[in-house]
């Protein structure tokens, strides 16, 4: 209709007929009818549209389908009889706000057209949106497990992403911590409201693992790197910092160097941590020594062949001599399983003794999900079963999309 529609009203349905997407409302208002919510308005079962001027372009974002809309249809014989209502009115002439021609009045096509335009536009900012609600909605709700992610899996593989990346999907999925991470990043967790439930020690340009307390020629080393994170954790409120047995061999570099028996570097770690623990105890830092598991030969960061402290009971004879509430075991569900299996009984046995957890996949240290061996959701009970009060850290390394990973991961263990 050539100049547009004035004025109009809703077209009376029939029973089984559709409500028109869009209608023509007095005072030169479109109104839409559209049958979903969207971003800022009222469902169509709780308001009956948005009413918009005619002549401006903006456009409710409700405008989804807009190739589909039909503005209803009408006769020059309805046009004469509104303009004549119109022209009798006591209460409205041309000079009215309701009957201004100051601003253009949009055709059909002209309409349609704009509607169009904002819809590409809101599909590019889309774009930039995350994908889904469900990609900035947290999945750790129920508050019992305490979550953390492991930092090296996700910033040295799948997608390699910076620590802030990292900090801000831990924020996103509800995560409390971030953990095993070098002391200089401290002040970016406290940026995204994060703390780090275990801290690392720096043995560079070595993994942290390969010396330990099992070799008295390693001490000083040893003892300067836990001491420098047991003071950086004081500092920033870390309640644990990490630390190991070490490798069996007197010099781990060389294939051929001589062993430790297990019970020599068990009375090693015994001697060297009751030196260390005493400075954890002043400064209100638990030290945790980790289970590795030594049967996994095929990566690096899955399996450390030659690792002495390889099996629990070994680890916990070592914490039991030392005997100090600031020396706990990090009970890793991977290494465990691997190495001695078990799982629930063994939290139950040694609960007491447990200061951190970690868990991922077996075999594969991939995600835990349903292509892995062990049944996360009852351990994760059992833990809250015996008072476990730690954090449990994802450790498993990235096979696929990581957040998507990370989401069913802490999803499975959020009982």
């Amino acid at each position: 209709m050539p100049g547009g529609h004035r004025r109009g009203k809703p077209t009376e349905l029939r029973q089984g007929q559709s409500e028109p997407r869009f209608r023509l409302q007095s005072h030169g208002e479109l109104r839409l009818g559209l049958g979903f919510p969207a971003l800022g308005h009222k469902p169509a079962s709780e308001s009956r549209g948005a009413s918009l001027p005619i002549g401006s372009a903006r456009l409710s974002p409700a405008i989804g389908l807009v190739q589909q809309a039909r503005l209803p249809r009408m006769t020059a014989r309805k046009r004469t009889t509104m303009q004549n209502r119109v022209h009798k009115s006591p209460n409205m002439n041309r000079s009215s706000s309701a009957y201004s021609t100051s601003a253009p009045l949009l055709n059909r096509r002209q309409m349609l057209s704009r509607a169009a335009a904002w819809a590409i536009g809101t599909a590019t900012v889309a774009k930039l949106a995350p994908s889904s609600a469900a990609d900035v909605e947290p999945v750790a709700r129920r508050g019992r497990i305490k979550h953390s992610i492991v930092e090296w899996p996700f910033t040295t593989a799948g997608d390699k992403w910076s620590m802030e990346r990292l900090c801000q999907v831990a924020k996103q999925l509800g995560c409390l911590s971030v953990e095993l991470v070098p002391a200089k990043y401290y002040p970016v967790l406290k940026q995204f409201g994060l703390t780090c439930a275990i801290g690392q020690i720096d043995m560079s340009p070595d993994p942290p693992f390969v010396y330990g307390f099992n070799n008295p020629d390693h001490w000083p080393r040893v003892m300067k790197a836990t001491t420098d994170a047991i003071d950086a954790a004081a500092a920033f409120g870390v309640p644990s910092v990490i630390c190991f047995t070490g490798y069996a061999a007197r010099n781990p570099k060389d294939p051929k160097s001589r062993l430790i028996s297990p019970e020599r570097g068990a009375r090693n770690c015994v001697e060297g941590l009751k030196k260390m623990v005493g400075y954890a105890e002043r400064k209100g830092v638990t030290l945790c020594l980790e289970m590795l598991n030594s049967r996994v030969t095929d990566h690096p960061m899955k399996g450390h062949p030659g690792y002495q402290g390889d099996h629990t009971d070994y680890c916990i004879d070592i914490i039991q001599r030392v005997s100090s509430p600031r020396l706990k075991l990090l009970f890793d569900v991977y290494h465990v399983q691997i190495m001695d299996g078990d799982i629930i009984r063994r939290i139950r046995q040694y609960h007491a003794y447990i200061g951190h957890v970690h868990i991922a996949g077996v075999p594969g240290r991939g995600e835990p999900d349903a292509t892995q061996e062990i049944n996360y959701p009852p351990i994760m009970r059992t833990l809250i079963e015996v008072g476990y009060q730690g954090y449990v850290g994802q450790e498993f390394i990235p096979t696929r999309d990581p957040l998507q990973g990370l989401r069913e991961a802490v999803s499975l263990c959020d009982v």
